[in-house]
């Protein structure tokens, strides 16, 4: 009278089986996919949850089917968790320009630096990987046994429904729509993609040739006489927030202000500027093509800047082989300080300040752009700055206290500290280029200088994280900074509280650079007379541009 119930068993147990692994599959698949194609990823997966319910004699093949079908299931699981990563995170999509950008600008050391400082989510998403393999580990050695017993065999209808599913999955791999979801072949299309990406980087002479040759054909021109010098100093990750320049309650730029109360008009803060792109690749790109659309072949500012007489410096702390190939190479003199692979380097930017210095004594050209690419306080925070050099650490004050009452966690904190730790480095660094250029240089020299960063960074602003963020306001606020030693002021307070837009920095660029051609827009140029603000279309609602 036991046999029955002891026969029956193994049927169960395969059912059991297909029950949790599916289960477990279809609870990856919805964190890293939505609508529809959490069923198409489902369908996707059945052949081998389905295996589990086939029933199979040989011990030995029920082994390499549970290794198999765990090794399915994994990478169905590891998919949904890095979709699902990236989405919580970024608000992106692994085959998104942004994340496609950042991964083929990256390499295993930086790789490893970003885990070490995103740790947290890294565990909590290990974690779920680790419960969902030993759940699927567990479950899939319970797969049907064949038996001799007509009872224990799967029933009609069991084999009906099999046969049913499994067509509907042979389905979904005959459209490549679906098919292409499918985690093996959506990741090795996503590596072709990265190694097209970096061929393309790689393979920019030509593109640099034809930006030259269309700067040259452009014709422009150079409207002021004399000697001139002109700094811009690009920095990466900077909130103008965190700026006591900008009204922060933490002492970050102590020397900005002192230069702010030396040169009265000389000197410009714009006090509402901001990017329009979250990650720095984008928004060099729109920054030294003037905010304008490929589409329109907009030329580059560095092309049009030699075309018009001046020598080009482009002076780095920044290892990256997108940002030289793009833009760094189109300079006379290209000078990558940071030899550290990764972005994360512990490469101080006070390394480029002789650099700097020996690019203004140089005696070869009476015209000069110096440009200077900082890594400011592009994460990790705590490189940004030197050992035993943050002043803010486990500090109580006003800024600790309105963190605590905003719910930021103590992670949150201390990060806080660290990136206003690293701000006050960076106040330091990019007053020293601000003083260099203040310097007496040849007669009648006109010198200038322009600041501003790529995008900003969310430290506990609106958010319990840190980091970079396409989705908060955080992300795009900057700092920008212009002066000049004319007589006449760089701005009227009144301009300077106009909102500035990153993209349309090439304008005004060329404003200080004196250059002119004819498919200027003085309209946005924030340093003239004609300019108009228009709200750019950024991914995150913004209640007003003016504050």
């Amino acid at each position: 009278m036991t046999t029955l119930p002891q026969q029956a068993s193994p049927s169960r147990n395969a059912l059991l089986a297909c029950g949790v692994v599916g289960a477990t599959l279809l609870a990856l698949i919805a964190l890293g996919h939505d609508g529809r194609r959490i069923a198409q990823l489902a369908v996707l997966a059945l052949p081998m949850v389905l295996w589990l319910a086939w029933p199979l004699r040989s011990a030995r093949i029920r082994r390499v089917r549970t290794l198999l079908v765990w090794l399915w299931a994994m990478g169905f699981a590891i998919d949904g968790a890095v979709r699902a990563y990236l989405l919580d995170t970024y608000q992106a999509a692994p085959d998104g320009a942004m994340v496609l950008g950042a991964a083929a600008n990256t390499n295993a050391r930086e790789g490893t630096e970003y885990l070490w400082m995103h740790w947290r989510s890294a565990a909590v998403w290990g974690a779920v990987l680790v419960v969902a393999g030993v759940l699927v580990g567990m479950f899939a050695r319970r797969g049907a046994v064949a038996s001799t017993t007509v009872s224990a065999r799967p029933s009609r209808w069991m084999v009906a429904l099999i046969a049913l599913l499994l067509l509907l999955s042979c389905v979904a791999y005959a459209s490549k729509p679906w098919r292409r979801l499918h985690p093996a072949i959506f990741w090795t299309q996503w590596i072709d993609s990265l190694h097209t990406l970096r061929s393309a980087w790689a393979g920019q002479q030509k593109q640099r040739d034809r930006l030259m040759a269309q700067a040259k054909a452009i014709a422009p021109v150079i409207a002021q006489s004399g000697p001139s010098t002109v700094v811009l100093v690009i920095t990466d990750s900077i909130n103008r927030d965190n700026m006591a320049l900008y009204g922060y309650g933490r002492p970050t730029t102590p020397r900005l202000l002192a230069h702010k109360a030396q040169t009265g008009d000389q000197m410009a803060v714009l006090k509402n500027a901001w990017s329009v792109d979250a990650s720095t690749l984008p928004a060099l790109r729109n920054m030294f093509h003037f905010g304008l659309p490929e589409a329109e072949s907009p030329p580059h500012v560095l092309a049009l800047a030699r075309a018009a007489g001046y020598k080009v410096w482009w002076i780095s702390n920044h290892d990256d082989l997108a940002i030289e190939q793009q833009h760094a190479r189109l300079a006379d003199v290209v000078d990558m300080v940071n030899r550290t692979p990764g972005r994360a380097s512990a490469s101080l930017d006070g390394e480029i300040l002789d650099c700097v210095q020996e690019a203004l004594a140089d005696t070869s050209t009476d015209r000069k752009l110096i440009v200077v690419h900082l890594m400011g306080a592009h994460p990790h925070y705590s490189l940004r700055f030197p050992a035993n050099a943050n002043p803010f650490n486990d500090n109580v004050d006003a800024v600790e206290s309105g963190l605590v009452k905003d719910g930021r966690s103590a992670w949150v904190r201390r990060f806080r500290q660290e990136y206003d730790a690293a701000l006050l480095y960076h106040d330091f660094v990019v007053s020293e280029l601000l003083q260099q250029t203040r310097a007496p240089g040849k007669q009648g020299e006109y010198r200038a200088w322009m600041y501003l960063s790529d995008h900003g960074q969310e430290v506990g602003h609106v958010s319990d994280r840190a980091g970079h963020s396409p989705s908060t306001a955080s992300g795009y606020r900057i700092p920008a900074v212009v002066w000049r030693n004319s007589q006449s002021p760089v701005l009227s307070a009144e301009a300077a509280q106009q909102p500035f837009r990153a993209d349309w920095a090439g304008w005004s660029l060329m404003n200080l650079l004196g250059v002119r051609w004819d498919g200027q827009r003085a309209e946005r140029d924030v340093l003239g007379g004609s300019y108009q603000w228009q709200a750019p279309v950024i991914p995150v609602a913004v209640e007003s541009f003016s504050r």
